[in-house]
């Protein structure tokens, strides 16, 4: 089942501020690795569903499979936001749970609740954790548009913005994932500096 080429635009988007965008959708690939060679095992996307996040049900989702814990297996999502921090413990959990498992997250924009250090630490445990984070670029988007989208072979064109909001929440999340030590490091310098 593909996604809706107008759900795909309006939800994945990453404007600055996405007023109204209250669902958080979530495409994935499931690939098993043997070796130098990857077999790809299942791919979709979810969305939230009756009071339970998107993150949660992946993991509901995946957790029935019962995968072979002899084998790695490598997960990759392109989420509409940036998990929550009850989320991002949810997933730093199963990732310490699986460690044959792993996880890369592209995700179009950062949330952030009214307590705006709660997901910045959510998003660290679960860097910390093993999941590899980033924002998602043009190539991102073009991938979606052909792997997950209803496109009627039309091609994909970015948005005004698009390449600009990517470079702007990438330096928002290397500073979120920065490690603390290195943050008093550059204190320290600019300090040294008179800066």
């Amino acid at each position: 089942l593909l996604m809706k080429r107008k759900l795909f635009l309006y939800n994945f988007k990453n404007l600055r501020f996405a007023k109204g965008r209250r669902e958080t959708y979530l495409c994935y690939v499931v690939k098993r690795r043997d070796s130098a060679t990857s077999c790809s095992l299942d791919f979709g996307y979810l969305r939230n569903q009756m009071g339970c996040h998107v993150e949660v049900l992946f993991l509901r989702y995946i957790s029935a499979w019962d995968l072979d814990p002899g084998r790695c297996y490598r997960i990759t999502w392109f989420t509409s936001w940036s998990p929550c921090y009850d989320c991002a413990q949810h997933v730093a959990n199963f990732l310490r749970a699986y460690p044959n498992l792993t996880l890369r997250i592209f995700t179009a924009r950062l949330y952030f609740c009214e307590d705006r250090k709660a997901e910045p630490e959510g998003l660290r445990r679960l860097h910390k954790a093993g999941a590899q984070i980033a924002i998602m670029t043009f190539k991102d988007y073009f991938y979606c548009w052909n792997t997950f989208v209803e496109n009627r072979e039309k091609t994909f064109k970015g948005w005004e913005g698009l390449h600009e909001n990517s470079v702007h929440l990438s330096r928002k999340l290397r500073r979120i994932l920065l490690p603390l030590y290195e943050v008093d490091d550059l204190r320290d310098a600019f300090k040294t500096l008179g800066l």
